[in-house]
């Protein structure tokens, strides 16, 4: 596992994270208890809850970022 973690991620930051070979850009809109959060993808302006990238659990391709 390789960058930050979530516990550092802050509201209105972008991030990129990487899972199983799947790379998502998003904007954190909100923090909710959970830890959970609702994001922006950037590329189709989606909105979700960051807990959909990783329900599945992580990777060992598993890394997170600020951009």
């Amino acid at each position: 596992m390789a960058g930050i973690s979530f516990h550092t991620v802050r509201a209105g930051k972008r991030y990129r994270l990487t899972n199983y070979g799947e790379v998502a850009e998003f904007e954190v809109l909100e923090i909710n208890p959970g830890p959970d959060f609702v994001v922006k993808d950037l590329n189709t302006l989606e909105t979700y809850q960051v807990s959909d990238l990783i329900r599945y659990g992580k990777g060992p391709d598993y890394a997170l970022w600020e951009i």
